[in-house]
């Protein structure tokens, strides 16, 4: 799937829910005795009959169960017109959705009183002024899905902070841990305040759920590529898993799969954050889906009014490995918005989607121009005795010694 994405195309049919295992990420591998694969009769016949007569080979299969739908990822024949393939699977009446397997790039370019000793570097964490925000929500138990490449999950800055982990690229544990975006993104919207070491999240108390759908072609590299099939599974395990908050720094094409999924989480209450493309036009996914928040770099001269703005640039954040570095991008912008979103919903969860964005709009027209969201400003909308005039003591955190278990 990574080598030849232009051969590929995911075709899903329907599927009745009493058909539905209730674990999103099953692969042709559920076909081995003694598991139960999740497609009804119905639907087995209506894909082996399409293959048959579309010459197509089958490379995965998966449920999608808030969808009702079964979906398939097939290789076409040599030869064929992808996209009159497409035009003619479009009009099959056994066939609720055929798309192209896409591809997706994560978006990074190449102080406070609390006693983390990189804390007066994080220019991002000062600019939304998240230590004064700090006296009325940390996000203490905020659910973030960071739908992302891996994470290192043992980085000391991250310890207690990660209840749930899963892979939908590969089952190559090493790489994970040593994954770079992912990572860059955990450290801006969770890492742990007042342990002694590094830098401090803008939501130190969050937990985070990391579903890995990206891969990094270029090891050395923060950039990330991710397609439909992993980014379909893993925001099905993060509907599935709860997530109040899902961060998407990545863009890429329009994708009708992935648009009915993130419909379905903001149905059920999720609120979505998406990066800006780096053209500045919020089209596409996830940017282009009606009710996600999309965020870019403060200071681009963009400024657009259904656009968030957050620090973006010479951002320090965790690297793989136990280390730090700065980095830049949409996906960090992104990142400062999730967590600004955890410490919202922290203090008042019965928050929705647009309550949120109108606290961070006032919060962003309140410095005027291409400035940045305020965390501090948004919160002290909720709380009226929060001051944004000067640095608070930090309270102690909790976060560098409890204890959330790993999935």
């Amino acid at each position: 799937m990574r080598e030849h994405p232009e051969r590929l195309i995911v075709v899903a049919l329907a599927n009745p829910t009493e058909s539905i295992t209730a674990s999103a990420g099953s692969t042709a591998a559920g076909y081995t005795v003694g598991q139960r694969y999740a497609a009804g009769s119905d639907s087995r016949a209506a894909l082996a009959a399409l293959k048959e007569e579309y010459g197509l080979r089958e490379l995965a299969a998966w449920p999608i169960t808030v969808l009702r739908l079964h979906c398939v990822v097939l290789e076409i024949a040599q030869g064929t017109s992808r996209d009159v393939l497409l035009a003619a699977l479009a009009k099959d009446a056994r066939v609720e959705l055929a798309q192209p397997l896409q591809t997706f790039d994560t978006l990074t370019a190449d102080a406070t009183g609390y006693n983390d000793p990189y804390v007066d570097l994080q220019r991002g964490f000062n600019e939304v002024q998240a230590a004064q925000a700090h006296r009325a929500s940390r996000g203490k138990g905020v659910s973030v899905a960071i739908i992302d490449t891996g994470v290192d999950t043992k980085h000391p800055d991250l310890q207690g902070r990660v209840a749930t982990v899963r892979n939908f690229v590969d089952r190559d544990d090493a790489q994970f841990h040593r994954d770079r975006h992912g990572t860059e993104v955990a450290g801006v919207i969770a890492a742990v305040a007042n342990n002694g070491q590094g830098v401090v999240g803008i939501a130190p108390e969050a937990k985070l759920a990391v579903f890995k759908a990206c891969w990094q072609p270029n090891l050395s590299e923060a950039g990330a590529r991710c397609n439909s099939f992993t980014l379909a599974q893993a925001l099905t395990a993060s509907i599935e898993d709860g997530s109040r908050i899902i961060n998407l720094s990545l863009a890429g094409p329009s994708d009708e799969l992935l648009g009915r999924l993130v419909a379905q989480a903001l149905k059920r209450g999720s609120i979505v954050v998406g990066a800006m493309p780096p053209d500045g036009n919020p089209t596409g996914f996830p940017a282009g889906v009606s009710g996600v928040v999309v965020a870019d770099t403060a200071g681009r001269g963009r400024a657009r009014r259904d656009v968030l703005r957050a620090p973006g640039r010479d951002i320090l954040t965790l690297q793989p490995g136990g280390s730090y570095d700065f980095d830049s991008g949409s996906s960090l912008a992104a990142a400062h918005v999730s967590a600004t979103v955890a410490l919202l919903l922290g203090a008042a969860p019965t928050l929705d989607v647009a309550a949120v964005r109108s606290s961070l709009e006032h919060s962003q027209a309140q410095r005027g121009g291409d400035a940045s969201i305020s965390a501090c400003t948004a919160l002290a909308d909720l709380h009226k005795a929060v001051s944004c005039a000067s640095r608070p003591a930090p309270v102690p955190s909790t976060g560098a010694h409890e204890a959330i278990s790993s999935q």
